[in-house]
């Protein structure tokens, strides 16, 4: 029997192996690597759900705290939520998560601009990235919809030092959006992007607003309309969009889909060209 080792069933095998993997607080500057995809970067938010990480390049990617999801030197460790004192000691942060800059002066405003498709997206955009943009000097105005982008888009004329970021909702394969993209995006001058989601409301996190999830509406209904009857809320849209607002608070309570987005816009008219 010594040629096999100790009786694999000898003591209380039936209680999990504890300890193998780490607890880590996810605490600001933290350098870890997804361990799935293979992305480094640096902590710079972390809530009680999620991770922002920050590369090198400034790029930013947000990762659930599941258990062994990261590596740090080269081994499996599972980020914890950090205690607020810890976070406390960080750099102040934004809305959006990046560095608040101290005593800010607003830049003047580039040529460049970004479009969004309502009044609705535009409020969400300045709450969030609104320090940002200021930093920036990008203006971000809405179009009451996109129907007419491609006339628009002419009529703002994008060259060099003048460039046009669009978000546009529902951007996915097949819909009316995505045609309507294509029709614009040839110029090197021109980025549109969009998220999945039929309305801004619904790329807030429904947990945000103490909900399950965002109702399914079927089709025909107005779809704000249809969420509001589903939620039960005696509410008029534009009071029910004051609560969903108000709700929101940093980048933690949207959804990746659109903090991705948004980010890619502003580096897109920010950027300088040769």
């Amino acid at each position: 029997m010594r040629d096999y080792g100790r009786d694999v069933l000898a003591g209380d095998w039936r209680r999990p192996l504890r300890g193998k993997i780490p607890k880590v607080p996810a605490e600001l500057d933290l350098v870890v690597e997804d361990a799935g995809g293979g992305f480094c970067g640096a902590v710079v938010a972390c809530d009680k759900e999620a991770v922002t990480l920050e590369d090198r390049f400034g790029r930013r990617r947000v990762f659930p705290l599941a258990p062994a999801a990261f590596l740090l030197d080269g081994k499996p460790v599972t980020l914890v939520r950090p205690a607020p004192d810890a976070v406390a000691k960080g750099p102040a942060r934004s809305a959006s998560g990046s560095i608040a800059v101290e005593g800010l002066r607003a830049r003047v405003a580039r040529e460049s601009r970004i479009y969004v498709e309502g009044v609705h997206d535009a409020a969400l955009v300045e709450k969030i990235w609104g320090h940002d943009l200021r930093v920036e000097g990008v203006v971000v105005e809405y179009l009451e919809g996109v129907d007419d982008l491609p006339a628009i888009v002419a009529e703002f004329e994008p060259g060099p030092g003048r460039r046009l970021g669009v978000l546009v909702d529902h951007l996915v394969p097949g819909s009316k959006e995505s045609r309507i993209a294509a029709r614009v995006s040839a110029s090197a001058h021109v980025l549109v992007v969009g998220h999945p989601y039929i309305d801004i409301w619904a790329a807030v996190k429904p947990s945000v607003l103490g909900i399950p999830a965002w109702p399914q509406v079927p089709r025909g209904i107005p779809w704000k309309e249809g969420v509001i009857e589903a939620l039960g809320w005696r509410l008029e849209p534009a009071e029910a969009w004051h609560r969903i607002l108000g709700a929101v608070q940093t980048y933690t309570d949207l959804e990746p889909e659109l903090l991705g987005r948004v980010e890619e816009l502003i580096d897109f008219v920010s950027t300088e060209e040769n």
